[in-house]
Formats: structure tokens, C-alpha cells, sequence
């Protein structure tokens, strides 16, 4: 049984995956001043919460773009399980070409989102994940992987406008009923909901224009269940995209790992 873990400004994801099968997600709070003691417990924690005995991890994969904590979790996972984690970065095969000024700076939940979709979709795609930031990839065929867009996130942007706005209150991400507000909260929620919903569409519509031609568009994370139901264009929604990538670049990567 494989542990995949995806480090997010948020939240780290983690599941077991087995015979390629996802047999859980859950989530755990991001916290930089977490120990690897913490960081350790939790894990623990999770699993067994899920029913996984910490005998049948064989094996784990880290991704991760928090540099401040990695070190936290990767020290807690070789605690709990007794094994060195691969670790998505540099020097990882990933099958992709990819065509950045400088090939080390893509995030690597970019690259794993990216390897996930090419193993079930055909190029060219558009690739979204809603998160902390809102970001869309370009994968043209042979894999050429051009770069893309990076745009704050949905909660960012809510907690920017309560926070500089007195008069504001925090809301709750939910759907719309209406894009024309009668109150001061569905005028908020129209707004973020339905204006990220309104950017994605025409930054993908942007992005068709200056590659000249049409792709196909996927989307995923914590957001993407929320806002792409309020999209014009057609976007496919996959909620386990970083799992999945990541059992791929295991696969990919493991004869080579060392213990």
C-alpha cells in the first residue's frame, strides 16, 4: 500500500492508494509551527481512522510547495512508517517536456496534476486547480507542458475584501442563488463565486486564442466542485488528480528510489 501526501498552503492531502485504486483522501490543516512529532501523530492518526494499520504502508510519495513544513512532515512519516518517502522535485522522471524559463521552479503539484491528466485525457489540455491560488496549466501534445497562469485563490480574495473593507462581513462559500444580490452577503458571494467563475472562462477563452486552437479543459481541487458548476464552458471536474499523479510518478520512479 502506497501513502501519498501533497503538501498545500492549506491543507495537506493525504490517501492510500492500492492495485491503483484510491482507498481514502482526507485532509489536515496546514500549520508551519507543527513539529515532526505532530506532524507524525496526525498521520498516524488519519490512517488509523480510516482503518490502515501502519504495517501495510509499504511505501510513501511527498509532494509538496511549502517549503517550511516539508522537512516537518518528511521526518514524520520516516518516524511512523520506518521508510524514507520519495519526494516529487528536481530529477524525478515524469514523462513531461517542459518548456519553462527555469524547469526546477514549477511547482510540483503542478507537474503531479499534469502527469495525472495526460494519463487520462489527450492533449492539448488546459489544466485548473482550485486552491489557494487558481491556476491553469498548458500541456500541448508530446507532452510539452508551455507554462500557464497563476491568479489568487477564491478564499484568498474573500478574506482580502473582509479584511480591507470594514463594513464587510465574512461569508460562506456556498452557491448563489442569484447573480443580482439583495443584501450585502449574496452581493459578496455573486461576486466571488460567479466573477472566478466568469475569469476562468475567459482566461480560458484567452489562452485558446493565443495557442490557436481548442483544448480540453480539467479541472480540479478544493474549489473546482464549488465554482465550475458556474462556468459557460464545458470543464471536466476530477476530484483526485494530485493521488492519482502521484501513484503514476511512484510507479514511474520506484525501481530507481532509494531506501
Amino acid at each position: 500500500m502506497l501513502l501519498a501526501i501533497d503538501i498545500g498552503n492549506t491543507n495537506l492531502t493525504l490517501g492510500c492508494i492500492q492495485d491503483d485504486q484510491i482507498l481514502f483522501e482526507a485532509r489536515i490543516a496546514t500549520d508551519r509551527l507543527r513539529t515532526s512529532d505532530q506532524y507524525g501523530v496526525e498521520i498516524k492518526n488519519m490512517l488509523e481512522t480510516f482503518g490502515v494499520q501502519i504495517g501495510q504502508i509499504e511505501d510513501c510519495i511527498i509532494s509538496s510547495v511549502v517549503p517550511p513544513v516539508f522537512n516537518s512532515v518528511r521526518t514524520g512519516v520516516i518516524k511512523v512508517i520506518g521508510k524514507q518517502p520519495m519526494v516529487v522535485g528536481p530529477g524525478i522522471k515524469t514523462g513531461l517536456n517542459i518548456r519553462m524559463d527555469d524547469p526546477a521552479s514549477v511547482g510540483s503539484d503542478r507537474i503531479v496534476i499534469a502527469v495525472a491528466a495526460l494519463a487520462e485525457y489527450e492533449p492539448p489540455l488546459l489544466l485548473l486547480d482550485l486552491g489557494t491560488a487558481t491556476t491553469i496549466e498548458v500541456v500541448e501534445p508530446g507532452n510539452a507542458y508551455l507554462g500557464g497562469v497563476i491568479i489568487p485563490g477564491v478564499r484568498i480574495s474573500v478574506d482580502a475584501l473582509t479584511q480591507r473593507a470594514a463594513q464587510l462581513p465574512g461569508i460562506s462559500l456556498d452557491r448563489p442563488r442569484h447573480v443580482v444580490g439583495k443584501n450585502t452577503v449574496d452581493c459578496m458571494r455573486s461576486g466571488i463565486m460567479y466573477g472566478t467563475a466568469a475569469m476562468i472562462d475567459g482566461m480560458l477563452e484567452r489562452l485558446e486564442e493565443e495557442l490557436g486552437h481548442s483544448c480540453t479543459a480539467v479541472a480540479t481541487g478544493g474549489m473546482a466542485q464549488f465554482v465550475i458548476p458556474l462556468c459557460k464552458r464545458e470543464i471536466a471536474l476530477e476530484k483526485d488528480l494530485l493521488l492519482k499523479g502521484m501513484n503514476i510518478l511512484y510507479k514511474k520512479n520506484a525501481p530507481g528510489k532509494k531506501s
